[in-house]
């Protein structure tokens, strides 16, 4: 089992940068595949990236690609959401979640029900 609490959310000016962390405990991020969601109020929470650290493939949203970068520290145990040129589109609670089942992760990354663990969120806001 692993626990998830991400960081680094806050408020940033349209076309600003944030970068997001989600620590991990308990297991390796490397042993996961790993994804960043997001929930705007009155919305339902969507897909953004996702990694499979093991390999390093990434996978993105349409809506943050070429803006938003996922990546991973194996030493830190932690996985991070660079986000830049940030819209007010973008405000949102960003999820991290742990997916165990690595070995279908390339055709399920984008699935919510697919992730076996979430952390509490982190609250992005853009001001325009």
């Amino acid at each position: 089992q692993v626990q998830l609490v991400e960081s680094g959310g806050g408020l940033v000016q349209s076309g600003g940068s944030l970068r997001l962390s989600c620590a991990a405990s308990g297991s390796t991020v490397s042993s996961y595949g790993m994804g960043w969601f997001r929930q705007a109020p009155g919305k339902d929470r969507s897909f953004v990236a996702a990694i499979n650290l093991s390999g390093g493939v990434t996978y993105y949203a349409d809506s943050v690609k070429g803006r938003f970068t996922i990546s991973g520290d194996n030493s830190k145990n932690t996985v991070y959401l660079q986000m830049n040129g940030l819209e007010p589109e973008d405000s949102a609670v960003y999820y991290c979640a742990a997916d165990r089942t690595l070995s279908s992760f390339s055709a399920t990354y984008y699935l919510q029900y697919k992730y076996h663990y979430w952390g509490q969120g982190t609250q992005v806001t853009v001001s325009s």
